[in-house]
């Protein structure tokens, strides 16, 4: 067959890049295009992204892409953010970044109006101040001009497809982790929408992965699963259903995929969300921060004058003391920006650890921290489900990160298995080439991925030491939340 190509656009927390993937029938190759930052600004106080940077470095990318006649373009995102348009579809304010400050006490404000266990019903989304819901809410609270006059809401996504095709409509695996949809009517959940005092009449029709969208400049544009840990999913090279899986990046998102979401008290109890996949399946997951810390104490170096590059800071690491001290990846303190060294050091301070006091012991008690947490989620997603798990897929650009690979393999005590690298944009390309009639299915899709990707596997090591380890962790997250 000839071989045909699609365009993923790709964007992460940290950078963006469209990239060309060429299928010749047997197997995925990739060619970027193009890479951009994605900076954050802060304007009196708030942070936002800079959209329409954005914009123009994705359409100069596509504009590159255009010489290799692509059959598609696909865009994949971050989740949780959202742009509005006014009733001319002309975007009303600058998407503010989901770990702004405005949705401090938003959690509590809601549950007085509808009780946790409520919302937890009716959206089956893990309770984090960064969900949707609790920015919209926010801009009820301050009686927001931008709310008042909106017309149609749409996830980031959905507004570069917009913007591309004209089309206004949010994808599915989007919108599932914005905690505004129902899982149990496949609709908006407009009657909690309506008691917290958000208007309904903004919210659009919701379209499948795999949705044709319209064209942009003759490309047809294909939603793939919009969001970015629904097309790492998607690529996932597995060949038995007994797999879990984490797309490792800024944020780890550490879970198992299931045909139905799970909502129910002992669900609710453990904080697991139910995001939508692809072609009928959920991904019954809990999202950790994720190398979010790391990249932040880098960040602190650096303005030290200390300039890591992360293959060094995992050399130190690799020289320090193993389990010499231990963080929740999870607390509050790790969620905005700030001295991540500092807050390491006094996280270890306050549970009577003996607080790691160079860069290599720093690094690794994160990433050993990180290890475990994965381990934590897991036992309570097999608790949730009966279900065993064979191995442990991991994807995206954490996997660049050996150590925190074996790290993961030893904390579980399941072999892992790392890559693709580009996890997303090969998922995003395998839902335009199914919608294309070039791949039959999920399941040939992921044949062709293990094909195409640089696959690792790690095995575990030193049971007995990580059994120990993962009860001291236990009991430092216990003595934390006393």
């Amino acid at each position: 067959m000839a071989s045909k190509t699609v365009l993923a656009v790709d964007l992460g927390a940290e950078s963006g890049r469209v990239i060309a993937v060429h299928f010749d029938g047997q197997r995925l190759s990739l060619e970027e295009q193009h890479r951009f930052a994605n900076p954050l600004t802060t304007i009196n106080g708030t942070l936002y992204w800079d959209f329409l940077y954005l914009w123009r470095q994705i359409t100069a990318g596509i504009e590159r892409g255009k010489a290799l006649h692509p059959a598609g373009i696909g865009v994949d995102t971050w989740g949780v953010d959202f742009g509005l348009l006014d009733v001319q579809g002309n975007l009303v304010g600058n998407p503010v970044n989901y770990r702004d400050s405005r949705t401090d006490g938003m959690m509590e404000r809601a549950f007085v109006a509808v009780p946790k266990a409520d919302v937890f019903a009716q959206t089956g989304i893990q309770f984090m101040p960064i969900n949707t819901l609790y920015h919209l809410l926010s801009m009820v609270e301050s009686a927001s001009p931008q709310l008042a006059i909106a017309d149609t809401f749409l996830t980031v996504p959905d507004l570069l497809n917009y913007w591309l095709t004209g089309t206004k409509v949010c994808e599915f695996s989007n919108a599932t982790t914005t905690q505004l949809f129902n899982p149990r009517t496949g609709t908006w959940a407009t009657e909690m929408l309506a008691t917290l005092g958000i208007p309904t009449h903004i919210f659009p029709e919701i379209v499948k992965p795999g949705t044709r969208l319209g064209v942009y400049e003759s490309i047809p544009v294909i939603a793939p699963a919009t969001h970015d840990t629904g097309s790492a999913v998607a690529a996932m090279p597995t060949d038995t259903e007994d797999f879990a899986y984490i797309s490792s990046g800024t944020w780890s998102l550490v879970g198992l995929e299931v045909r139905e979401p799970i909502i129910n008290a002992a669900a609710l109890a453990a904080n697991v969300t139910n995001e939508g996949g692809v072609y009928g399946t959920y991904r019954l997951l809990k999202n950790v921060m994720g190398l979010w810390i790391l990249q932040q104490c880098r960040r602190t170096w650096q303005t030290q004058g200390r300039d890591f590059s992360y293959a060094e800071l995992v050399t130190l690491a690799q020289a320090a003391s193993p389990l010499a001290a231990l963080i929740d990846p999870d607390d509050t303190r790790f969620l905005a920006p700030g001295d991540f060294p500092q807050a390491v050091q006094a996280y270890c301070a306050e549970t009577e650890q003996t607080a790691p006091n160079s860069v290599g012991a720093i690094v690794r008690c994160v990433l050993e921290s990180l290890a475990l947490k994965y381990r934590m989620v897991l036992d309570t997603l097999r608790d949730l489900t009966g279900k065993s798990v064979e191995v442990l897929h991991i994807g995206g650009g954490g996997i660049q990160n050996q150590l925190l690979n074996q790290l993961t393999a030893n904390a579980t005590g399941i072999p892992v298995v790392a890559g693709p690298i580009e996890a997303t944009v090969m998922g995003n390309a395998i839902v335009q080439l199914i919608t294309l009639g070039e791949i039959a299915d999920l399941q040939q899709g992921r044949q062709i991925v293990a094909h195409s990707a640089e696959l690792q596997r790690y095995e575990p090591q030193d049971h007995a030491v990580w059994q120990a380890a993962y009860q001291h962790y236990l009991e430092i997250m216990h003595k934390k939340h006393l």
